[in-house]
């Protein structure tokens, strides 16, 4: 299955936006795939990015990437992230948002087709979540 984050990602920002309020991403800037501007990431390896309409141009939600350009410090930059490298999307008046947790490593496509090098991944997959037990039960 493909991740929720980006389908997330995109239903909260609009449900910022439609609050009048402004939306907010912490990312982990040290993830792979992540273009940010280094100098304005904290210490702890992340950086948080406005992207409100009026503070970005160009913004792209998609599924494999997020990416706008925006200003920091007067100058332009070009940023580019996977979804999964989002921690969390909040307003900023209020911190209304959805906290995601730790990133999430981008899925590779599998190699070769059947009997190939994917197909042992996924036998290798089914047999660790057969071996695990929901942690959830049923209440009544």
């Amino acid at each position: 299955m493909s991740s929720r984050r980006p389908y997330l990602i995109r239903a909260l920002y609009d449900w910022v936006l439609d609050n009048d309020l402004t939306p907010h991403l912490l990312v982990a800037a040290d993830a792979e795939g992540v273009n940010v501007p280094r100098q304005f990431v904290t210490e702890d390896g992340k950086i948080t990015v406005n992207i409100s309409p009026g503070a970005v141009r160009a913004l792209a939600l998609e599924n494999q990437l997020i990416s706008f350009s925006a200003r920091f410090s007067g100058q332009n930059y070009n940023v580019s992230l996977p979804p999964g490298a989002v921690l969390a999307l909040y307003a900023r008046e209020n911190g209304e948002g959805m906290l995601f947790g730790e990133v999430e490593a981008t899925p590779t496509p599998p190699d070769g087709g059947p009997g190939g090098a994917g197909a042992e991944a996924s036998e290798d997959s089914a047999e660790g979540a057969a071996k695990k037990r929901s942690h959830l039960k049923v209440v009544k």
